[in-house]
């Protein structure tokens, strides 16, 4: 479907910085924490939470009391009396709650929309599941996040297994992983340039964390916290993960925690709350896609496809492009099929580099294509990442 009537106000966005596991942010309620740094923004960008006529949330790791989802998010804000859904889809949480924000938009239902996205992978929930039909009626035990990373009930296999597949199916080796990450973290280099001129588009640096309380701040964080110099000399002294396979911890990226922010609404009301009204960012057209069981990566090409042909572009048509690669392999896998340079992809950085908290890694994507394609003059941008269940999205925006 190509959506006409969907923009996001130039500004009206935000992410917090992303922080390992078990960082400076672990201790912090995600619910809460993506509530705060919401409230503290709007302030900032002087939007009143009041121009809010809905919210949609999106977590994927649950929090205390987190039941309560977005309804509970939108009181902490500010504005009480709006509600929505809570969403829940993996690795692709964001890329769904801002096309849901999207259509809302564009069937009239609301006329401004927050996509508010949090996750917390550190000290996850440890899950208990009654079962009464065992002896004694011992039940069945989960580790949310590291079980889950671990095996996928269908496929059988975990989340590295699929990027080994992928890359024994393309013949995608450690050598052309390793040039992928290291290219990301020069990448990233550049919006660390001039002061993380780059990042302070968007984000709040440095960034005041505050106790579990929310009362005293206990630290503060000049960005993203966990990145890991790379160096050709480092990545050659990494063995794979994997007995017999290819890809190494240095080729894929690591769990994180934080929060994002992305207002949907219409042409007018964009323009009203921009930062500058001349800029105009539209969100054309979405797509999702699942590929064979078990080869996630490379679900991101049919999602990438039927986002440009719903949006009536191809590839070559798009400035830039965004993607969630949680392995070296997914970039290396879309550049080879979809006949884009390497290089050409994810200037200033990726997930891979920067860290992956899950629900909100897609929206500070989407963020950071639309401030490249600012800094380019405008034009279409492509997001895409792939999720749980060997499946992707793709968002496609354009900016004028």
């Amino acid at each position: 479907m190509l959506l006409q009537k969907a923009y996001i106000p130039y500004g009206a966005y935000w992410s917090s910085p992303f922080c390992r596991w078990q960082g400076s942010f672990g201790h912090l309620h995600s619910l809460k924490f993506g509530a705060e740094t919401a409230s503290t923004t709007l302030a900032a960008r002087e939007i009143s939470p009041d121009a809010l006529d809905g919210l949609i949330l999106g977590m994927t790791v649950p929090q205390q009391f987190s039941f309560y989802g977005a309804p509970w998010a939108a009181g902490l804000i500010g504005n009480p009396g709006i509600t929505g859904p809570t969403i829940s889809q993996a690795c692709a949480t964001s890329a769904q709650a801002i096309a849901s924000a999207a259509s809302e938009i564009e069937h009239g239902t609301n006329t401004a929309v927050l996509a508010l996205l949090c996750d917390r992978t550190s000290n996850s929930p440890h899950m208990y599941y009654p079962n009464p039909t065992t002896p004694g009626g011992i039940g069945d035990k989960e580790d949310w996040v590291w079980d889950n990373f671990g095996r996928d009930p269908y496929a059988k296999g975990s989340m590295l297994q699929t990027a080994e597949n992928v890359a024994k199916k393309a013949g995608i080796d450690t050598a052309a992983q390793h040039d992928v990450a290291l290219m990301r973290y020069e990448q990233y280099k550049d919006a660390l340039k001039d002061d993380s001129a780059f990042l302070k588009r968007f984000m709040t640096i440095p960034f005041d964390v505050k106790d579990s309380r929310g009362r005293k701040v206990v630290n503060t964080v000049s960005g993203d916290e966990g990145v890991h110099p790379t160096t050709v000399e480092g990545l050659a002294k990494l063995k794979p993960v994997m007995d017999g396979g290819t890809v190494t911890f240095g080729a894929q990226t690591y769990p994180a925690d934080g929060n994002a922010g992305v207002i949907v609404t219409s042409k007018d009301k964009a323009a009203e709350i921009s930062r500058v009204p001349a800029v105009r960012i539209r969100i054309v057209s979405h797509g999702a896609a699942r590929t064979d069981k078990g080869f996630m990566p490379m679900a991101n090409v049919p999602a990438s496809q039927m986002a440009l042909q719903r949006a009536g572009i191809g590839v070559g048509g798009v400035k830039a492009i965004k993607t969630h690669n949680p392995f070296a392999v997914n970039d290396v896998y879309f550049s080879r099929e979809m006949g884009v340079e390497a290089s050409a992809m994810n200037r200033y950085g990726s997930s891979l580099v920067w860290g992956h908290p899950q629900a909100p890694t897609g929206a500070r994507l989407i963020i950071e294509l639309i401030e490249e394609l600012v800094i380019l003059g405008g034009g279409y941008g492509l997001f895409t990442g792939c999720a749980a269940g060997d499946t992707a999205m793709a968002v496609v925006i354009k900016v004028d």
